[in-house]
């Protein structure tokens, strides 16, 4: 089962999978038993910094395995990558997406280097005929961090993505996925901005069906703007500050309980099943419980 073909039935029948990030095997496990238990297809996510962390062939490892220990879809994401020689480095290690992510840089150059990932990775799977890369583009600029903000976020009119641009960037580019700008940010701020639902449609309506349009920073939003999201078009929704706080709370909980406690594995264990819960609570919210 390609990521593509889950993406063009998520879309085709209204729901959303899930996209997860990690930088730990015990957080892989966790998304994957989440997943597992379900019914739903796992997209596992590491940035660059996570991927440094993790290490890309480890993760690839992992992967492997747990996909024959649990039976069910497991992708790999090169998520945020931000630039073209990092791009081809997830490619070159075996990954089965790639996030191109340029932005933060002007539209021409967001267009010829995307081009030049897709290219890349479809050279690539010709290659190697057992993988099948999905591509992932991103229009339009995502304010914040991947954590908790102290502050409010206040998002620019030239931060959305333009429904017009987006067509050219689909047509040009000839990404499998569009990343979007449309009112959310990364991490949780103090006053997280609504969705722009309207331009979500317009933008769903100007781009080929089987592109499927991706919601970064979905942690912090509102369960009924996910909803409306998901009915204006969004198949592929990434969460991380909501998992990473629910398991950082439960493992600095552990901690007080237990000081004198010395093996790692028990004080991640009560962490990794709150992150769990998180999860479920999530991928019950995509609509996609039950879809694989």
């Amino acid at each position: 089962m390609l990521l593509r073909e889950i993406l063009k039935r998520a879309t085709e029948e209204g729901w959303a999978t899930g996209h997860f990030n990690v930088s730990e095997m015990d957080q892989m496990r966790a998304i994957v038993e989440a997943c597992y238990e379900v019914g739903a297809p796992a997209i596992i996510g590491t940035s660059e910094g996570e991927a440094k962390h993790f290490g890309y062939a480890e993760a690839i490892a992992l992967r492997d395995v747990f996909r024959e220990e649990y039976g069910i879809p497991i992708f790999l994401n090169a998520d945020h990558h931000k630039s073209v020689e990092a791009a081809k480095k997830a490619v070159d290690a075996g990954y089965d997406s790639v996030h191109i992510d340029l932005s933060a840089l002007p539209f021409e150059e967001n267009l010829v280097g995307t081009k030049e990932i897709v290219d890349y990775a479809r050279q690539f799977s010709i290659q190697h005929s057992a993988f099948s890369i999905s591509v992932e583009g991103e229009l339009g600029y995502l304010r914040g961090e991947s954590k908790i903000q102290k502050e409010k976020i206040e998002i620019q009119e030239r931060d959305y993505t333009d429904p017009g641009q987006a067509r050219e960037f689909v047509e040009k580019t000839g990404v499998d996925r569009l990343a979007i700008a449309v009112g959310n940010i990364h991490g949780i701020s103090l006053d997280e901005p609504a969705l722009d639902i309207e331009r979500i449609r317009a933008i769903r309506q100007a781009i080929p069906e089987n592109v499927a349009l991706v919601l970064h920073a979905g942690s912090g939003i509102p369960d009924d703007q996910i909803r409306a999201a998901i009915d204006a078009g969004i198949s592929n929704i990434h969460i991380n500050t909501d998992i990473r706080v629910a398991y950082l709370k439960e493992l600095k909980k552990t901690f007080v309980e237990k000081p004198d406690e010395a093996a790692m594995y028990k004080l991640d264990t009560p962490a990794s099943l709150a992150m769990k819960e998180v999860l479920k609570e999530k991928l019950k919210l995509f609509g996609v419980v039950n879809k694989i």
